[in-house]
């Protein structure tokens, strides 16, 4: 897979104008939502540092409310190499997997200490839209959580096509499930993930943008004349919302595929093999079960090799 995104020369954007580095924080001065959107939480994942350098050079102010823009783990952005990229993920640790009180109060990689830097910005966004790529290429898909009110306002937003209803990884908590936005009884407080595409694909940067533009409009912080031209994409005729029932963790290193899976792909009947874990066939549990991003790039025992899904309320 080639890699035919640039990287953008963040120079300029990495300073921010707060007191945290790389942190961009707009006030309209004028009562409404406080929307935080976050790249780069992955360095490699090069498309949502490309959407807030737009904005950013764009010039775009919220008319309501306020607007937070975080490059997130500029040390691990730092050491990308288009021919290495996924090296440059992380630094220590994989920063979307720290978000608990718990691994934050031991701060003993670069990740957490970052992380630790960026929680009051997380904490004062009334919603949260993070910007993240994918290992392969596929479909770009908006990663809801479980909780009615962030599906309601995927649907609200009317892309992409795919929505994940998912309840996040075995081996750590994602930024969008940090604090008030995984409780549910904070109805106020909203946090989507938005997967743009592969890394290195230039679409993604067109996804980036478009989901910022929807957020920002939803949000009500800004109007739409104040979007720059070209950054609403045409919506799907239809979204399709699939619900994430089970994930394939990694036993061991010794997991391979039936073939291979681009994503999306619906097995119509249960017992299909997607995959062998050493000699132990992996088969799918239901009839019409969908592929949500198989990915062997980042093996290792416990990791999430691949979520299987089913229609949104389906039996």
């Amino acid at each position: 897979m080639t890699f035919r995104l640039p990287v953008p020369d963040l120079g300029a954007e990495r300073a921010g104008n707060t007191d945290t580095p790389g942190v961009w924080h707009f006030d309209s001065g004028r009562p409404g939502r406080s929307l935080m959107v976050a790249a780069l939480i992955h360095g490699n994942e090069l498309c949502g540092a490309w959407a807030l350098k737009d904005a950013l050079a764009a010039g775009l102010r919220p008319r309501r409310g306020s607007l937070t823009m975080a490059f997130c783990n500029l040390q691990a952005f730092d050491s990308f190499d288009a021919a290495r990229h996924d090296a440059s993920r992380f630094v220590d640790e994989d920063m979307n997997r720290v978000w608990s009180a718990e691994r934050l109060a031991q701060p003993q990689s670069c990740e957490r200490q970052r992380a630790l830097a960026l929680r009051p910005w997380v904490e004062r966004a009334d919603w949260l839209l993070d910007l993240h790529s994918m290992h392969e290429p596929g479909a770009p898909l908006l990663l809801t959580g479980t909780l009615p009110r962030n599906i309601e306002l995927a649907r609200r937003l009317g892309a992409p096509a795919h929505v994940v209803v998912d309840a996040g990884h075995q081996d750590g908590v994602r930024m969008r499930d940090f604090g008030r936005f995984g409780d549910p009884g904070c109805e106020e407080a909203c946090a989507l993930l938005v997967e743009c595409g592969f890394h290195g694909e230039p679409a993604a940067r067109a996804v980036a943008l478009d989901m910022m533009a929807r957020m920002l409009l939803a949000a009500d912080i800004v109007d739409q004349a104040d979007l720059p031209a070209g950054w609403l994409q045409p919506a799907p005729d239809r979204q399709r919302v699939l619900e994430v029932t089970d994930a394939v963790v990694a036993p061991s290193m010794q997991v391979r595929f039936a073939q291979a899976w681009q994503g999306l792909e619906t097995l119509e009947q249960a017992g299909s093999v997607i995959g062998w874990a050493g000699e132990q066939p992996i088969v799918t549990p239901y009839d019409r079960c969908t592929l949500i991003m198989p990915s062997l790039r980042q093996l290792k025992p416990g990791v999430t090799v691949v979520r299987l899904a089913r229609d949104y309320g389906a039996a």
